[in-house]
């Protein structure tokens, strides 16, 4: 390594450390096939590992116009996926307009949902309306137990997460034959990695189904990212040090390999682009122009490079973690 080689290698952040050693430096984007969209931060829980800092006290929301503008994007791209995330996204005033105008389009449409909020008023026809439209269903639930998932989100949240999961089993979502996928989300309550994919996924099923009659099409683990909540939770009871040595040490060449942000772009509820939706609590947008969906360019986005820091340790430790779980095997 020549000495100009080693002085660019020292400035680099950590992480850029670990994917020069894994010949990954710089980090770049192989395609696009997931176009996600942000709908924005209300919502009607504060969960403590939110990384999003969403609430019902929050106001920042995708207005008509960026759902607009995405919708332009999405029919001319027709990519392959779009995963609709907030917050809870079902509560923005254009969600069903948007799922309802991308599922004519005939793609792949993941809606991400906290599942309590199907069971409130407005909302309890949404199993219905997401199998009119042949929509996939991620849910958060932290754990198959009330005391664990109420400690998470909330006194009553697990009660409420079955009465919705019952909801969805009664329209198809989750029985074998009807085509209805129905994924659950889990990620560990404290400073540590989640276990194996198809260990925790196995607990579920069969604890589930026997406790609650509930089935589901299969389970995603995700890391808890040093972002929004989570971090302040780890600063606040002195974890921030250790959690992130576990996750450095923990790095897995494999797991970065395939890591989400290249080939998906983030859409921010103002329309700012972003390599992921953990990059935009963090405001760091996509480098260099375009930076927002007025000015998208399929072409220079789809070749970008990655804008990273040490919070990228968080999809890169152990099986690695992304919004469709593990992505080494």
């Amino acid at each position: 390594m020549t000495e100009a080689a080693r002085e660019a290698a020292e400035a680099r952040n950590p992480f850029e450390r670990s994917l020069g050693e894994s010949n990954l430096f710089p980090l770049m984007s192989e395609s696009i096939s997931v176009f996600q969209m942000n709908l924005g931060r209300v919502c009607n829980l504060s969960c403590r590992h939110c990384h999003v800092g969403a609430g019902p006290g929050r106001t920042e929301a995708m207005d008509a116009s960026i759902v607009d503008e995405c919708l332009r994007v999405i029919k001319r791209q027709r990519y392959p996926t779009l995963d609709i995330t907030g917050g809870a996204p079902e509560m923005n005033a254009n969600y069903r307009r948007l799922v309802e105008t991308a599922s004519s389009f005939g793609i792949n449409i993941k809606t991400r949902t906290n599942l309590t909020i199907l069971t409130k008023d407005g909302y309890t026809d949404l199993p219905e309306f997401f199998a009119r439209n042949r929509v996939e269903v991620v849910a958060s639930l932290p754990y198959f137990s009330s005391e664990t998932t109420d400690r998470q989100r909330g006194g009553g949240v697990f009660a409420s997460s079955i009465e919705a999961l019952r909801a969805l089993n009664s329209v198809g979502y989750g029985v074998e034959g009807s085509g209805l996928k129905l994924f659950l989300v889990y990620n560990p309550c404290g400073a540590f990695l989640p276990p194996p994919e198809k260990s925790i996924e196995a607990d579920f099923r069969r604890e589930l189904k026997k406790r609650h009659g509930v089935s589901f099409t299969g389970l995603f683990t995700i890391t808890n990212m040093p972002v929004g909540r989570f971090l302040e939770f780890l600063n606040v009871s002195g974890n921030f040090i250790g959690y992130m040595e576990r996750l450095k040490s923990s790095y897995n060449p494999e797991a970065a390999v395939n890591v989400m942000c290249r080939n998906t772009i983030s859409v921010a509820w103002d329309g700012s682009l972003y390599d992921c939706d953990f990059n935009q609590m963090l405001g760091l947008k996509c480098g260099g122009p375009p930076d927002h969906i007025r000015d998208f360019d399929h072409e220079r986005l789809s070749v970008r490079r990655i804008v990273t820091g040490a919070h990228c340790y968080g999809c890169t430790a152990g099986a690695g973690s992304s919004c469709a779980g593990a992505v080494a095997r």
